[in-house]
């Protein structure tokens, strides 16, 4: 392994400074609530976003093998995503009400609230803190209340 590039860098921004993943896990990692976290997207495009997200989780919980996500909220969702040399397979599911699952290893899942990218930032932080409270058993639903429409659908427009 080349350690000059380990980490591998993350996407930039055109100043040239890193877009970090908007990520917030529950610090104990207890793992006694309905979410394990949130993760705030820059866009609907997984191949994009994917990625850096499976970088950052790695760093913190080890290797992530495989994804699930909601069908619906993204753009074009592959079967696959390679990430740093490794191959990530991506089940997905219309309708998981913005989440994403990963996994470790057998029976080893992390659920996290997906946050819709055209969020507003007040609601998204609202929102990421409720998912990565201790304990925490509200909804995505619940959580993203201020993001949903009248008719109780959240928008998918970025």
């Amino acid at each position: 392994m080349n350690l000059s590039s380990y980490p591998p860098p993350l996407r930039v921004d055109a100043l040239g400074t890193p877009l970090l993943p908007r990520l917030l896990l529950e610090a104990t990692l207890s793992r006694t609530g309905m979410f394990d976290g949130a993760w705030w997207p820059r866009s609907r495009h997984v191949q994009a976003e994917l990625p850096d997200l499976v970088t950052a989780l790695t760093a913190h919980l080890g290797s992530v093998l495989r994804v699930g996500l909601d069908s619906v909220a993204w753009d074009g969702v592959p079967r696959a995503v390679t990430v740093n040399g490794r191959l990530i397979r991506i089940s997905w599911f219309p309708g998981c009400d913005w989440t994403i699952s990963l996994t470790r290893g057998f029976q080893d899942h992390f659920l996290l609230l997906v946050i819709p990218p055209a969020t507003d930032a007040d609601t998204a932080s609202a929102a990421m803190a409720g998912a990565s409270r201790r304990g925490n058993h509200k909804t995505s639903a619940q959580l993203l209340a201020p993001t949903y429409a009248a008719d109780g659908l959240v928008s998918l427009q970025d």
